[in-house]
């Protein structure tokens, strides 16, 4: 068959782009790839947090009887207090070892179910709270090279019941824990003396009689150190020192309720030199969503974000449309500034039972580009990903995503979402084959090197294929978040600001980057450190900041 001289022309031209700058030609073409890692990991992941050993603690509750992995050794649970078993020698937690695709169980003592966490300075995961006997329980988890660590448990640890609750590390390097289930107030974690917990009336004020819609509300670090906190349809500026509200901010527009059980999602956008912090909000049920869907009548999934420059002296709310509405999504920082929204439903709203038309479909929200072309629809799923799922970045750049269990114990038959206990990943295109020598592989500094703040860090990096067409460099760093019931706690991404990019020969480059200046803008700990090579970050590495 004789190819036309004009489609031939075409196809040699689009042969001819190099691969990085396909995006604008495939802006509108489905992109991404999907892989299951295990079938069983003997839970379900309802809450997920990535370590600095690049393995993963998952959990889901004590309550939901016998978990399908048992506890090591002989093991066993004794809990008279236990609403499901009391004598349980299956585990409820894990740790899943990303380079061995393997897991192995750790063991629980009481009820995580629908908790909150934050990684200390140090690498250690700080859980805090849960229902039952662990509504006021600590939970202390030291990550260990080989497989001898496991949860500790300080009874007693907080001085409110803390279900629902979200947790940010501050720049003090401690942990405030903010609200929960009838609780509207704050308190810290390691407490000072004589320090206890202090009221929120911003949680009443945003509080629906019989609904709630203000649980796990969005809270992020500002740039000041003050916290941007926001529930409901509502946000404030607070500062946590003193008490005080700084800043209300204007309500969303449209009025409906993001926050748990509406279950839309939030990030801080990137965080670049000299620009302002920004809040992107997404998705979430309308309202009246949650008594409708107790009722059987599950309504349409809100398709709305909303984006607020929250140090603007007039802030207000600039609204975009999503491709497809989305309740109980959860959003993902991507190395390269872009963010992944995934998993949730198209009608209902968070709780049991109350989801309804699983979204497959992932799409990715680019931050940078025009507003009216921000959203890229990627390759779909054929897991259904509803209430209690989670996602999380790895260290090579692919998404980490599991869990959905809208069931009071787990079901695997005969209703219309079984419980699932898989792991799979989402590869966003940067991770296509013909992107394998664009990839920049960091060469210097070494994973878990230590670094300073305001400190001139160098790092090499090799590009086989060396950089194409003049395209950018860009160094960013992110801070992997405790995520669960939509929402990614600490959530962070900032890109490092530096000096040209130098050539050394044989592919090896170099740049000259600054970290940050205050905690305010980075809180002491891990970060993922990436290079990326116009839209493409290679495997990052682990460096600790202090």
């Amino acid at each position: 068959m004789k190819i036309p001289t004009l489609i031939l022309s075409q196809l040699l031209l689009f042969l001819l782009i190099p691969p990085p700058f396909h995006r604008n030609i495939l802006a509108h073409a489905a992109a991404g790839e999907w892989d299951l890692l295990l079938s069983d990991i003997g839970i379900s992941a309802m809450h997920m947090q990535l370590l600095h050993t690049d393995r993963v603690v998952i959990f889901d509750r004590t309550d939901f009887g016998s978990s399908n992995i048992s506890l090591p050794d002989g093991r066993c649970r004794d809990d008279l207090n236990d609403t499901a078993l009391q004598h349980d020698c299956t585990a409820h937690s894990v740790e899943y070892d990303v380079a061995a695709n393997s897991v192995r169980a750790l063991m629980v003592l009481t009820d995580v179910w629908c908790s909150s966490a934050a990684v200390m300075a140090d690498g250690t995961l700080i859980q805090t709270g849960g229902f039952n006997d662990g509504d006021h329980v600590v939970r202390v988890y030291k990550p260990c090279a080989d497989s001898s660590c496991d949860w500790e448990e300080i009874t007693n640890g907080l001085a409110q019941r803390r279900w629902y609750a979200t947790n940010h590390i501050l720049p003090d390097g401690r942990e405030i824990i903010i609200g929960g289930r009838r609780q509207f107030n704050y308190e810290f974690y390691p407490k000072k003396p004589s320090e206890r917990s202090y009221n929120l009336p911003f949680l009443v004020q945003t509080n629906d009689p019989r609904i709630e819609n203000n649980l796990y509300p969005f809270v992020f670090l500002n740039v000041d150190g003050d916290l941007f906190i926001f529930a409901n349809n509502r946000s404030i500026l607070f500062d946590y020192v003193k008490g005080l509200v700084l800043k209300s901010y204007p309500a969303i527009p449209g009025g409906d309720p993001r926050s748990y059980p509406s279950s839309g999602s939030a990030v801080l956008l990137p965080l670049k030199n000299n620009s302002a912090a920004e809040v992107l909000v997404c998705g979430g049920a309308p309202k009246g969503a949650f008594i409708s869907a107790n009722n059987g009548n599950f309504t349409g999934a809100l398709n709305t974000c909303g984006r607020i420059r929250i140090n603007d002296p007039n802030p207000q709310w600039v609204m975009e449309t999503m491709p497809m509405g989305r309740v109980m999504g959860d959003m993902v920082l991507l190395p390269n500034g872009n963010v992944l929204i995934i998993n949730g439903a198209a009608s209902g709203t968070a709780g049991w039972e109350l989801g309804r038309n699983p979204v497959l479909t992932p799409v990715i929200y680019r931050p940078d580009g025009p507003i009216e072309s921000r959203f890229e629809v990627q390759n779909p799923s054929t897991t259904p990903r509803m209430y209690h799922s989670t996602a999380v970045l790895l260290r090579d750049g692919r998404v980490l995503v599991g869990g959905s269990n809208p069931h009071t114990y787990y079901n695997f038959t005969g209703v219309l979402f079984p419980t699932d206990l898989s792991l799979e990943t989402f590869s966003p295109s940067y991770l296509d084959s013909n992107t394998v020598t664009l990839r920049p592989k960091i060469i210097l500094p070494v994973s878990q090197s230590k670094v300073g703040y305001t400190q001139q860090l160098d790092i090499q990096f090799s590009i086989p294929q060396g950089i194409v067409n003049g395209a950018p460099i860009m160094v960013t760093m992110v801070a992997p978040p405790f995520t669960t019931h939509s929402f990614s706690m600490n959530q962070r991404l900032l890109v490092l600001g530096g000096g040209d990019v130098s050539a050394l020969g044989n592919s090896t480059f170099r740049t000259r980057v600054v970290t940050p200046y205050s905690s305010n803008l980075a809180p002491a700990g891990y970060y993922l450190l990436f290079v990326v090579h116009g839209d493409i970050p290679g495997e990052g590495i682990w460096i600790q900041i202090k």
